[in-house]
Parts: structure tokens; C-alpha cells; sequence
């Protein structure tokens, strides 16, 4: 299969109403914000929910969260093991042998690339370390302007611990959401580590066409159907395989309004496409 012929830049409109769309463990789950008061989403929140969406779409993938496994492991040792065999991570393994061939099994491995990094199995053993490097780069979503942040207190009717003669600490509870933001992300797919990794167009396609369906089947108590939605993805394609402009002059012709509006600056000789969110 040929790999990406041309450099590729994308962008990513996010519109969250009264949602908490990443909470962050290390301060109460309160959606993620920097120190000016930006919300953000993590490229590793997003990659989650793109590869769920692949996962969705009948694609091969690795990295399963564990309530969507298909196949039943319990690690990411015992998928990759029990898929392509104990000899490809031995240490005597070929890695550009075990690479290629997990590449070519895995969606999420060729896309954005997949550190297998597994212990021996006993004293003699020193177990390997395969690091691949996917051509699929997605940042950070950063909100267009400061957002709000509001809290609730909520209670349990039924006490989770104790003889349920009185409520104890953890009937009670903290939610907290985003009232209303626009918050963006950038991506971009590299050329020359897609012929390692064997990367295609067609791959490129597919991502193309689930970005805009990135938050579908993706509800929950913090993200209730239709508060997050895309509202658009601009798709950049340049003309060869360098790409005639950079990253960040591509990306930073995008300006977009608090209110989700957005403007475009022409880049001569790069074909941009504008989607809308599904």
C-alpha cells in the first residue's frame, strides 16, 4: 500500500454547552483550564475519542478502552502477544520486523504511532522496547476565549457504604461543567513517517471523515447528548510531500470568534476543505 503522498494540516471547531468536556483527576475533575482561565481538552482525550470512533467504524484498534474491548484482554501485552506472537517481543525479536507487522494490524499504531515497551517474563528475560513513531500529530483544544467554569453539589439517595442509617461522605458530591465555550484543535500528518509506518491516503480519508463525528456515541453524566459538538473541520492538503508552508502559518490562518464564526486566510497553491460537523 502506498503511504501519504501530501503533508496534511486540519483544524478542529468544538462548540461545549454546559458540559464538562475533560475533567482533570488532580483538581476534583473540574474541567481543564490554564492559568489564565482557557479551557482545554488533551490531545490524549481527543486520540481517545478518535480512536473510539475508528473502533466504531470496524478498524483495528489498539489502545481499547476498557469498556469498548472486542477481544477480550486484559493488557496491552496480552493483545499484542496473543496477536501477533510471543516471538515478535522476545529480546531477540527483530523490532523493524514486529513494528511493520503491528502497523500493518493496528489502525492507532500507523496512525499515531505506539511505544511497546513489555517486561520479561522471568529473571532471564530482559524484555523489549519498541518505540514507532506515527505520523499523526493532534494537539491540545484551547478555548477562543476564557470560559466559566460553574459547580454544583449533588447527593446519593442511597449511602454506597455503612448500615444506611445516615448519610455518610459519599452520598455527597461535586459536579462541575463549562457553561458555554468554543474551543479549538490543530492536527497534522507527516509525510515521511507515514512511509515507516505505511500511513495511506486512504487512512487519511477515514480520519477526515470521523473527525466531524468525533463526540457521537460519546455521552455520559458530565457530557449529556449534544453538548459537545463539532462544528466544523478544515482540512488543508498541500502539494507536496514537505508541504509549501509551515504548520504553524497554515494553522495560524484560521482565525475563528468566540461564537464559533471563522475566517480563513488563502494560502496560494494549498487546497483547504471545510466540513461540517455531523
Amino acid at each position: 500500500m502506498d503511504s501519504l503522498h501530501n503533508k496534511i494540516d486540519f483544524a478542529v471547531i468544538i462548540n461545549v454547552a454546559r458540559a464538562n468536556p475533560n475533567g482533570d483527576p488532580l483538581n476534583g475533575n473540574r474541567p481543564r483550564t490554564d492559568y489564565d482561565g482557557y479551557g482545554e481538552i488533551s490531545d490524549v482525550c481527543l486520540k481517545r475519542k478518535l480512536r473510539d470512533r475508528l473502533q466504531e467504524s470496524e478498524q483495528a484498534i489498539f489502545v481499547q478502552s476498557d469498556d469498548r474491548k472486542n477481544d477480550g484482554m486484559k493488557s496491552l501485552k496480552d493483545r499484542a502477544i496473543s496477536t501477533l506472537g510471543s516471538n515478535m517481543f522476545g529480546n531477540r525479536a527483530d523490532k523493524d520486523k514486529t513494528a511493520k507487522a503491528a502497523c500493518a494490524k493496528w489502525f492507532d499504531v500507523r496512525a499515531f504511532g505506539q511505544v511497546f515497551a513489555f517486561g520479561g517474563e522471568n529473571a532471564d528475560a530482559s524484555g523489549v522496547s519498541i518505540p514507532i513513531r506515527g505520523p499523526v500529530t493532534l494537539q491540545s483544544a484551547v478555548s477562543i476565549e476564557p470560559v466559566s467554569v460553574s459547580s454544583m453539589q449533588i447527593t446519593k439517595s442511597v449511602s454506597g457504604e455503612g448500615d444506611g442509617t445516615k448519610r455518610g461522605s459519599d452520598t455527597m458530591g461535586m459536579k462541575h461543567r463549562v457553561d458555554k465555550g468554543v474551543y479549538v484543535a490543530f492536527g497534522s500528518m507527516n509525510p515521511q513517517l507515514a512511509e515507516r509506518t505505511g500511513f495511506s491516503d486512504k487512512d487519511a480519508e477515514i480520519i477526515k471523515g470521523l473527525l466531524p463525528k468525533l463526540f457521537e456515541n460519546d455521552a455520559s453524566s458530565a457530557r449529556p447528548e449534544g453538548s459537545m459538538t463539532v462544528l466544523k473541520v478544515i482540512w488543508w492538503r498541500h502539494d507536496c510531500k514537505a508541504g509549501q508552508y509551515s504548520s504553524a502559518k497554515v494553522h495560524g490562518s484560521l482565525k475563528v470568534a468566540p461564537d464559533g464564526t471563522y475566517s480563513l486566510t488563502n494560502l496560494p497553491k494549498l487546497v483547504s476543505e471545510e466540513l461540517d460537523g455531523f
